[in-house]
């Protein structure tokens, strides 16, 4: 092969000044500078594929880029049929992981996999391409292949109305009467597992006991104070949700009545339960329930102090049994006392009180 190259004084000198790096130019182009400098001194071809390790098409086609444009013509990012047809099926793959999935395609498959979007891309478009080629072109359209996080596809059509309501009642609450946000928390043995410090490359381990042993808390916040009233139970039910009230009309029977707002369970309304149906006959006069929108936990705050409990007491505890971890749970809620009111909409209302 002819591997003689002309070079002048002055190309010379830039090949040599992009080779050691006095122009910021990335490696690949580097390597052109250098490919084109040996063959300028003579130097064969094998030698070249040996010292630089590459091939003998990387050697003729940046010798023949040289020869038609000069130095210019080596700093050209052209990716030849790559940029021209992936680029543009990327978008269409893309699409597909976004808003469709392979059953729609004709595949028994809940998600897709590389593999299933090469295949998809070749039955529907005839381009052929390898699933390692999928993987990389949607890495470069930023996507990546994580856990996705559920949500609840129904939404409580009368959520404003009811949300509505509840501000109206916040907003104009007389002085002789309460408000609390009420919801259960579960605690367990076999704690839930949250990030911890651990050194690097060695996962730190979590002792547990194995078998769980569950204990539950129906709890009441005060929308003035930020008081906390808790209720224990061996079960998340009805009996656990009407000693609880007793326990609100006892602490709070300062007030002539007592509004408890909280969530759609059935063992929290009258339809659903018996137990509940017939506390409300005996103690209506002052205590009034409150229904939350369905399946709107982030509108009633007392969830973000059960958020505050697991992420400080509950996450990866140590506690032998579980009347310890009850122990430990309540000294921090008597330590804390009481607790802001956190969420965007009830803030507001706390400003203009």
């Amino acid at each position: 092969m002819d591997g003689s190259i002309a070079l002048g004084s002055s190309e010379r000198k830039r090949l040599l000044n992009i080779y050691r790096g006095k122009e910021e130019h990335p490696a690949s182009i580097r390597l052109r500078a250098h490919i084109v400098l040996l063959l300028c001194d003579g130097h064969s071809w094998s030698l070249i594929e040996q010292i630089l390790f590459c091939s003998t098409a990387t050697i003729a086609r940046w010798k023949e880029r040289f020869e038609a444009g000069g130095v210019d013509a080596l700093l050209e990012e052209n990716r030849g049929r790559e940029a021209t047809l992936l680029v543009n099926w990327a978008l269409i793959i893309v699409s597909w992981v976004k808003t469709l999935s392979p059953r729609e395609f004709g595949y028994c498959r809940s998600r897709w996999s590389c593999g299933t979007l090469a295949l998809v891309l070749h039955s529907e478009h005839g381009v052929k391409v390898s699933v390692e080629t999928v993987r990389r072109t949607l890495h470069r359209q930023q996507m990546v292949w994580r856990r996705p996080r559920p949500v609840i596809g129904l939404k409580d059509r009368q959520r404003a109305w009811k949300l509505r309501k509840i501000r109206e009642l916040l907003r104009d609450l007389p002085e002789d009467e309460a408000a609390v946000f009420q919801d259960e928390v579960d605690l367990n043995l076999n704690p839930d597992i949250g990030c911890c410090w651990m050194t690097r490359g060695k996962q730190a381990q979590v002792l547990t006991p194995g078998d769980n042993v569950k204990r539950y808390l129906a709890g009441s916040m005060s929308w003035r104070s930020g008081e906390l009233v808790v209720t224990q139970g061996t079960r998340r039910n009805a009996e656990l949700f009407v000693r609880h009230l007793e326990d609100l009309r006892t602490r709070f029977r300062r007030y002539k009545k007592i509004h408890v707002i909280c969530d759609n369970a059935r063992f929290h309304t009258v339809e659903g339960s018996r137990v509940v149906r017939q506390y409300m006959k005996e103690h209506g006069d002052r205590i009034v329930l409150h229904y939350l929108p369905t399946r709107s936990p982030q509108d009633n705050p007392i969830e973000r102090v059960w958020w505050h409990l697991h992420e400080q007491i509950t996450r990866n505890h140590q506690c032998a049994c579980i009347e310890e971890l009850i122990k430990l749970t309540m000294a921090w809620l008597e330590q804390r006392r009481a607790f802001k009111i956190e969420g965007a909409m009830y803030d507001r209302l706390k400003a203009a009180a």
